[in-house]
């Protein structure tokens, strides 16, 4: 690992580093704000447009992880500097946007490979240099999908689960219709496998017993056509799997929402975590 910064924050260390990919088959950076006593990893998926610095700058995190012993990991939302046609138009899902999936149609196969290098290259790599074996998992948006689907197709790799106004049911939505028709073709079996509500109806128990928390602004100029948390909700009902929603009168989907109630998402984890 290289490391490209590091700067002192509340008694601990927020680091921005760079190291070579073997899934991705590229360099790719991430950020970790490691607390004065880590007690646990707190992983966060960033959406569309954001890199691994956006969360560690905006959301304000790092006070209360410091408190509470969480390690805060932000990896990179997107493999860089590929030279794929349509790559630098990260504004349009299924030419650029990772997704946090590993692509199967040309062009994209080769590099865009995001659910492996998370569970197979960076996190071990962490873990590996931290020592942490408990791992939280939360998201926003377009990570927010990332993050309920990773959690829910990896059983046991994480032990908590939350989002931020998440792409719940993309293949209801033009965002994941674009992204899945791009990076998997047309088969709809594929895309059932990366769609958060489709992989909690097909649930048998409840896999995070302790609870999902998920918030939502109803401000959002997403909500009602590409976010549809009332997909999650209902999928959860239907497999016994508690969640609490909450949805916010006058919150957007920017970064000003994830400050309002960051802290609470980081005490849900640490109360299943640490």
């Amino acid at each position: 690992m290289q490391t490209l910064s590091e700067h002192r924050a509340f008694n601990g260390t927020q680091r921005f580093l760079q190291h070579d990919s073997a899934a991705i088959g590229l360099p790719m950076r991430f950020g970790l704000y490691l607390p004065p006593q880590p007690k646990a990893l707190l992983v966060f998926l960033a959406g569309l447009t954001c890199t691994e610095e956006t969360f560690a700058i905006k959301a304000g995190a790092q006070r209360l992880a410091a408190e509470l012993g969480l390690a805060l990991l932000t990896p990179d939302t997107s493999p860089r500097g590929a030279n794929v046609a349509g790559e630098a138009d990260s504004w349009d899902f299924g030419v650029g946007a990772g997704f946090y999936l590993d692509a199967t149609r040309e062009p994209w196969a080769k590099h865009w490979r995001m659910e492996s290098y998370l569970l197979n290259d960076l996190l071990p790599l962490v873990q590996h240099e931290t020592g942490l074996d408990r791992v939280g998992l939360f998201g926003h948006s377009m990570g927010g999908h990332g993050a309920l689907t990773l959690a829910l197709r990896h059983p046991g790799r994480f032990q908590s689960l939350s989002a931020f106004a998440p792409i719940a049911a993309p293949m209801r939505c033009p965002w994941g219709r674009k992204a899945f028709g791009g990076y998997l073709g047309e088969d709809r079996a594929a895309w059932a496998a990366h769609d958060a509500s489709e992989l909690m109806r097909i649930q048998r128990a409840a896999p995070y017993p302790g609870g999902i928390l998920i918030d939502q602004g109803l401000a959002d100029k997403f909500l009602a056509e590409q976010l549809h948390p009332e997909a999650f909700e209902a999928a959860c009902a239907a497999a016994g799997q508690p969640l609490t929603l909450r949805r916010h009168a006058g919150y957007d989907h920017g970064y000003y929402f994830i400050a309002s109630f960051v802290d609470d998402h980081l005490r849900h984890h640490a109360s299943q975590l640490t």
